[in-house]
């Protein structure tokens, strides 16, 4: 009886040992992250919003400590006021909607084209799609073409040019998650006598939903963020995006950076974006889940 005791003790102890050792490796990668993302992100995150609330001669001394005088709401009214924010705001706007919806669309419809397609004249126009994400826009061109449409300086003329150069990006994102998918629900749609739009709005679309959600993410970051392409397209105060009033806004003070008013419009023009993050987190999360899964 003894000897069936101990050897049932002993075939069960690794049973349970085993989640025990994940957890512990569980907790112990948390910490790594952790250990990792308080120096490279949350102090920097602390330096930028503490020192937003602080007069110029603390906020000068970039230190991490809390203000000894605040000055929330005249930094943050000053932004308001002299530093052009919400003309920005319409303007990033004006251009990032247009820009993700549109690429959205039109990539994952060239995307579901390419990603089902089996000719090599098909494949060749993918890969030379796909070779835009490595290559500069060209710039020349590109203002050559706007001013031959009248649309050189204008909001439509910088948010075509996005257009233009995201969507290989979106693309080459979607035809391998595309790749990845069974082909049985749009052939049962055919079969239906659904058309290749139906079948795309009513089976394709919500099958693509976590990766577009991925998709208009990057998109959102890399074109809401963009200064180098607006300040050579939009050359006007009143066309400006927020990084171009950010840059107005820093470069226009007599006696060098006010960095209290620079660190609180950095605040706001990153605020829509972290708002959007956090509305459309669980689907970002989803969609790379399941692109790794797939892949």
């Amino acid at each position: 009886m003894s000897t069936a005791v101990a050897t049932r003790h002993t075939t069960v102890a690794p049973r349970t040992a085993a989640p025990a050792r994940r957890r512990a490796l569980g907790v112990l990668k948390y910490v790594i992250v952790t250990a990792f993302a308080v120096p490279w992100v949350g102090v920097p995150l602390w330096l930028l919003i503490v020192n937003s609330f602080k007069p110029v001669g603390e906020a000068s001394q970039l230190s991490l400590a809390l203000p000894k005088q605040w000055a929330l709401v005249q930094n943050y009214s000053a932004v308001f006021v002299t530093g052009n924010y919400l003309t920005g705001l319409k303007n990033s706007l004006l251009v990032a909607i247009p820009t993700i919806a549109v690429v959205l669309l039109l990539g994952s419809l060239a995307a579901w084209g390419y990603a089902r397609s089996t000719s090599r004249a098909t494949q060749f126009f993918f890969y030379m799609t796909a070779l835009s994400i490595l290559l500069p826009p060209a710039i020349i061109p590109t203002i050559y073409v706007l001013t031959t449409l009248h649309l050189d300086g204008s909001i439509a003329g910088y948010a075509l040019m996005n257009i233009g150069t995201r969507m290989g990006g979106i693309i080459f994102l979607t035809t391998g998650f595309i790749r990845g998918l069974p082909t049985d629900l749009e052939e049962a749609a055919a079969i239906d006598g659904a058309s290749r739009m139906r079948t795309y709005f009513s089976v394709m679309l919500p099958l693509l939903r976590p990766i577009l959600f991925v998709g208009a993410v990057l998109l959102v970051i890399t074109v809401w963020n963009d200064f180098f392409f607006g300040l050579l397209l939009l050359r006007t105060s009143d066309n400006s995006t927020l990084p171009l009033t950010l840059y107005s806004f820093a470069s226009s003070g007599e006696h060098g950076l006010n960095w209290n008013l620079v660190f609180a419009h950095v605040v706001m023009t990153s605020l829509p974006l972290v708002i959007a993050y956090l509305i459309a987190q669980r689907q970002v999360l989803a969609g790379l889940t399941e692109g790794a899964l797939k892949g």
